[in-house]
Order: C-alpha cells, then sequence, then structure tokens
C-alpha cells in the first residue's frame, strides 16, 4: 500500500506540473489580449502606445432598452441638461417635435460645466453624476420619447470640462505662470493626451448607450482657443505629434472602444474646417474626423464667419450663401478621392505631387450640418433659418440640426405635419 501511495503521489505531482505548463505557457496563444494589452498603431507618424482597456464587443449587461434607427434624414433641436430635468420645459420641446417636420432631439449628456446629467454606474463617472442640472428620470423620458418614434441623440462635451479638471489639475491644460489654464469665460480644458480621462469618456458612452440613446455627439473635441494661448502648455507627447494628428489619436481610440457596442457615433467640428485647410491651431480637420465618425457636424453659424466670408460683408445678411458655400465645400472635399491634407500613413500619388495624398472617398449624407436659431449678429427668424435649411438641401445634404442656447426654436420656419 505504501508503494502505490508513493506512486500516486507521484502521478498527481506530474499532472499539476503540466497543468501549470498548460495555464503559463500555453494559454495565452488560444487566449490573446489576457495577459497583455493590445497596442495600436496608427500610422508610420504615431507613435505606439499600450492600450488601457479590452476593446468591447457588446455593452455591459444591464436593463433591455430600445433603439430607434436612424432616420435618412435627421431633423433635430437640441436640449439642454436643465431643461430635460424640467418636465414643463421639455414638454413644450416635445409638443414642438410632435407637431412639425423634426424627427429627432438632442439632449446633453455632460455639457460645459463637465457634469453628468443622468444617475451613472461606473465608479469613473460618480464624482461629477447628476452635480448639477439634469434629469432623474432620464431612461424613463428617453423610452417615452422612443414611444412616439423621436430618434434621441446624446451630447457628451469632451475635453472642455472645468469640473475634471478640478478633481484631476494635472491632466488639464497648464499655464506657463503655474496652475491650470483657463479660457477667457474662465473655462478649463483637458490635455488632448491625457489618456487616463480617454477612457472615462468611453465609460460615459456605454453607459448612456445602455441608458438608451441612440447616437452619441462628441463636442468640443478639440484644443482650446478664445484665451491667451501663448501661455497654454501641453503634455510633451507634442513633441511627436503635431495637435491634428494627437487628437486624431483619440478619435481612433473612440471609434475603437465604442463603436463595437452598436451605437451611431457623430462629431461636432467648428464650420471654418469646411473652407480651410490647417487645423487653426485647435486640432480639426474635417478629413481626419471622417473616418472615426458615422456623422460629422459641421458648425456653420454665418455669425460665427468673419466679415467678408466669401466676400459677404456681413454674413448674417447672407445666410443662405453662407452655409450653401461652406456646406458645398465640406461636400466636395468628403467625396474626393484626394486631398492636400496629409493622413497618417498615406501615401503620395505621385512624386511631382508631393502635397498631394490618396483618400478614401465619403458620401456626401455623413454631413450634416449645425444650424442657426438664436439671435447673435443679428436677428434669425423664420426666414433666416429656413434659407439655412433650404441652403443645406440645395448642396444634396437631407438632415440638419437647429441650435439655440435658449432652447426657444422658431416654429414658423418648420414645416408642420
Amino acid at each position: 500500500m505504501k508503494g502505490m501511495s508513493e506512486l500516486t503521489l507521484g502521478i498527481s505531482l506530474a499532472l499539476l506540473v503540466c497543468l501549470l505548463f498548460i495555464l503559463f505557457f500555453l494559454a495565452p496563444a488560444f487566449f490573446p489580449g489576457t495577459y497583455k494589452n493590445e497596442a495600436m498603431t496608427l500610422g508610420t507618424n504615431a507613435p505606439e502606445y499600450v492600450d488601457t482597456l479590452e476593446a468591447s464587443t457588446e455593452p455591459t449587461p444591464g436593463p433591455e432598452v430600445t433603439h430607434i434607427q436612424t432616420p435618412v434624414a435627421v431633423k433635430a433641436i437640441y436640449m439642454t441638461q436643465c431643461v430635460v430635468g424640467t418636465p414643463s420645459f421639455r414638454k413644450k420641446l416635445v409638443d414642438l417635435v410632435d407637431t412639425t417636420e423634426l424627427n429627432s432631439i438632442m439632449i446633453d449628456i455632460k455639457d460645459f460645466s463637465g457634469t453628468i446629467g443622468f444617475k451613472t454606474k461606473s465608479p469613473l463617472l460618480a464624482s461629477a453624476s447628476m452635480k448639477g442640472c439634469g434629469a432623474k428620470d432620464m431612461k424613463e423620458f428617453i423610452a417615452t420619447l422612443h414611444e412616439k418614434g423621436i430618434y434621441v441623440i446624446g451630447r457628451i462635451t469632451v475635453f472642455q470640462d472645468p469640473f475634471y479638471t478640478k478633481v484631476h489639475p494635472e491632466q488639464a491644460v497648464q499655464s506657463k505662470s503655474g496652475g491650470v489654464w483657463k479660457d477667457r469665460k474662465g473655462l478649463s480644458f483637458i490635455d488632448v493626451s491625457s489618456r487616463p480621462y480617454w477612457d472615462v469618456v468611453v465609460a460615459l458612452s456605454k453607459e448612456s448607450y445602455e441608458l438608451g440613446f441612440d447616437e452619441l455627439n462628441y463636442d468640443y473635441i478639440r484644443y482650446p482657443s478664445d484665451g491667451n494661448m501663448a501661455d497654454a502648455v501641453y503634455a510633451s507627447q507634442h513633441k511627436v505629434l503635431n495637435k491634428a494628428e494627437a487628437l486624431e489619436t483619440f478619435f481612433a481610440y473612440l471609434q475603437k472602444h465604442v463603436k463595437p457596442i452598436g451605437v451611431v457615433t457623430s462629431a461636432d467640428i467648428f464650420g471654418m474646417t469646411t473652407v480651410v485647410l490647417d487645423d487653426m491651431g485647435i486640432g480639426q480637420v474635417l478629413e481626419r474626423a471622417l473616418p472615426y465618425f458615422d456623422y460629422i457636424a459641421p458648425m456653420v453659424y454665418p455669425s460665427h464667419f468673419a466679415k467678408g466670408f466669401h466676400g459677404y460683408a456681413d454674413p448674417n445678411k447672407n445666410v443662405y450663401g453662407v452655409i450653401a458655400y461652406s456646406m458645398g465645400e465640406a461636400v466636395k472635399r468628403a467625396e474626393a478621392t484626394t486631398t492636400r491634407i496629409a493622413f497618417l500613413g498615406a501615401q503620395p500619388i505621385a512624386s511631382t505631387s508631393p502635397r498631394l495624398y490618396s483618400k478614401p472617398s465619403y458620401p456626401r449624407t455623413k454631413l450634416r450640418p449645425w444650424l442657426q436659431d438664436f439671435d447673435y449678429g443679428g436677428t434669425y427668424g423664420p426666414t433666416e433659418v429656413r434659407d439655412q435649411i433650404k441652403a443645406t438641401y440645395d448642396v444634396g445634404l437631407t438632415s440638419w440640426m437647429l441650435w439655440a442656447p435658449s432652447n426657444i426654436y422658431t416654429k414658423g420656419a418648420l414645416e408642420g405635419i
């Protein structure tokens, strides 16, 4: 019996050694990514970096919600966090959609304050959840909109975030004189290269989709402006990447970790990106954003174009022309197969044209402009708002969104149903 016990023990030890060998040496071959994070390189000019998240193929398990398919022609209005938390006010906007050609509402998820407008679950988001305006019944409200057939877009203000920078000042754009840099309004920005913050945006995106938002719209995806820019200090990464490249790296990271869950995405960019070839110092270039989002929304408010734009002494008095020209140029650039804007890893078409690069052609329907429905620089009534909509149609686009910070919209500019 003693000999049998020793034999049994020997066999058991041999089996244990084999099991440990399989676990430590063979398992990684069958379960790639389990023991190390995947590194992603965007192009020859972009540094390789270690990913901090595993790519998701489905949302985190949670209560079942419904989602509405994106309308062929999105016709949307914008609703602030404070309005969505005010039932009487938000009902007026829902009634406006019910009685006009509108079919979509964009609601703030995270606004300029950096606070989140609904109760969150992720520890990454808890500190900013419901610290300002918002709706405790956000999920139920979205469900109500879906019952009416209304498409719901959630807006996330990204790099402008004074709440996060107060908690994590080391991740903010810094001031040469010390401390966190602020723009003329006293608002601070997160440095585009802050990788920990990227994961906060991803977590918020996933949770928002689970709540019922059909589309996620990313605003302030740019470097700061409107302040003492000479005083702004960015992360050392910019010694390797310029602003446009660094921002594109973020776009790719967002796409990798958010798109697989099935949500539709859109990005807001400055109106001038439709007609200029540089990044205007904020990192935004139309061609660099097109590959990473389902829709691109240039903010082509006539009041935001300088006097003399396209020969107009006052763009506010030529709203049709401003929209027709700016979005017409955007259409050309989206559909073109060449560009003079270099992509990461792009190759010149010919040595005789060293600045001419090939690019994918994108359908014009990826473009969905923000139109002006607020008085600034001029009066915007039914004629001015409708002229912008007509210009959008005349360049072959089908979708548009109206921006009014007051959330009071010009019903006379809209077609009834």
